[in-house]
C-alpha cells in the first residue's frame, strides 16, 4: 500500500505541473517504487504469503482513500485530495513535501525491521531494505533541494 501511494501521486505529475525536474524525479520514483512493488510480491509468493491486491496495476484502486490505519509516512486522505487540485508551483511543493513524508515514513519502516530481532535476516530481504534506505535517503536531499530553489520567476 506504501509503495502504491508514492505511485499514484507520481501519476498526478503530467497534468498538475510543467516541471521538468519534478517530471523527471518523478519517473525515477515510479519506477523504482513499481519494481519494488514486483520484488514484494515475488519475495512473497515465494513463501505462500498473501499477496496484497492493491496494487498500481489495478486502474481505479485509490489506496488514499480506504479507511484503514495508514502505514508510517503515508499522506492522509486530505493530503491526497489536496494534492490532487493543486497545479503549478502549488502542486511542486505539495508533491516534494508529502514525498519527503513518504520517504520519511520508508525510512521509519526500514528502521523498525532492522530493530527486530531476528527481522531482515534474509540475504534477499536485508538487500532489498538496505536498498531501499538508501535510495530514499538520497531522493529526500533532492527534494529538498528542489524545495530550497526558488523558480527564476519568484527570484525576481
Amino acid at each position: 500500500m506504501h509503495h502504491s501511494q508514492a505511485v499514484e501521486m507520481t501519476a498526478l505529475i503530467s497534468s498538475h505541473t510543467e516541471n521538468k525536474d519534478l517530471r523527471l524525479l518523478g519517473a525515477r520514483i515510479s519506477s523504482s517504487q513499481s519494481e519494488e512493488i514486483k520484488f514484494m510480491k515475488r519475495w512473497l509468493a515465494a513463501r505462500g504469503e498473501l499477496v496484497s491486491k492493491a496494487t498500481p496495476e489495478m486502474p481505479g484502486m485509490d489506496m488514499s482513500r480506504e479507511k484503514m490505519a495508514l502505514m508510517p509516512g503515508m499522506l492522509t486522505p486530505e493530503q491526497m485530495e489536496a494534492l490532487r487540485k493543486a497545479k503549478g508551483a502549488e502542486f511542486d511543493d505539495l508533491f516534494l513535501t508529502g514525498m519527503i513524508q513518504h520517504h520519511n515514513g520508508a525510512l521509519t519502516m526500514v528502521r523498525d525491521l532492522f530493530d527486530t530481532a531476528g527481522a531482515g535476516q534474509d540475504a534477499d530481504l536485508f538487500n532489498f531494505a538496505t536498498d531501499a534506505d538508501n535510495t530514499q535517503r538520497a531522493e529526500i536531499q533532492i527534494m529538498q533541494t528542489m524545495l530550497e530553489k526558488k523558480p527564476l520567476e519568484e527570484k525576481r
